[in-house]
């Protein structure tokens, strides 16, 4: 079952999907949009239309999704999840990313054991509309390229969702997933169809807001 569907079952709720994460809907702190001046920087990696859009017009600005994440972070976009990109990094968010090459997912395993916090939104199913054709090379893919990290973190993905293979911990009828490793912190989430939203302020978005909120103090 699909996140976003979940929330619209519960729609009525003030804040609405943070109890797939275990967080309490009271808490608007993990929500609320911050000052400038106290907004942390967040590395961006994706395959989604969250920056530009499909036609990489700059009039629209970004995503509602991209919105979001603003009035929160410094987003910091990265091509791709390597020591380069990570260097100076603590919170990175990648968003439906594209199968990295074998020396980046060493090296972002390797930041993450050194302390990082990633969350990973890994759809197995992607339903994301898209005008390009399928193969265009700037389509999103249609389902996450597990190219080892999950496995060699203790989890498997499969299109009903995660299941724990080692130490992570599998919450939300097998939708997300929380590993502790080495140093760092890595949340796992079988779902990115979430974040294609029309407006900034839809409640669907607050899970993906108040995870990273959490993330922040691990």
């Amino acid at each position: 079952m699909k996140i976003r569907l979940w929330i619209a079952a519960v729609s009525t709720l003030a804040i609405a999907g943070l109890a797939w994460l275990g967080l309490p809907h009271s808490n608007g702190d993990l929500v609320a949009a911050r000052p400038v001046a106290e907004r942390p920087a967040l590395a961006l990696l994706t395959s989604l239309p969250l920056i530009f859009g499909e036609s990489f017009s700059l009039e629209r600005g970004g995503s509602p999704a991209l919105t979001r994440l603003e009035q929160r972070y410094q987003v910091v976009t990265i091509p791709v999840a390597d020591a380069a990109s990570l260097k100076g990094q603590t919170l990175l968010l990648m968003a439906h990313p594209r199968a990295q090459p074998a020396q980046a997912l060493v090296e972002l395993d390797r930041w993450v054991r050194g302390g990082g916090h990633l969350l990973l939104l890994s759809d197995p199913k992607l339903d994301w509309p898209s005008e390009r054709p399928l193969g265009d090379p700037l389509r999103p893919p249609p389902m996450f390229a597990d190219t080892g990290l999950l496995k060699h973190w203790g989890l498997d993905l499969s299109p009903e969702g995660l299941t724990s293979v080692g130490s992570c911990k599998v919450v939300s009828d097998h939708l997300v997933a929380r590993c502790r490793v080495g140093e760092g912190q890595a949340t796992i989430i079988a779902d990115a169809d979430f974040l294609n939203v029309e407006r900034h302020d839809d409640l669907g978005l607050d899970p993906l807001i108040a995870e990273l909120a959490r993330l922040e103090t691990r």
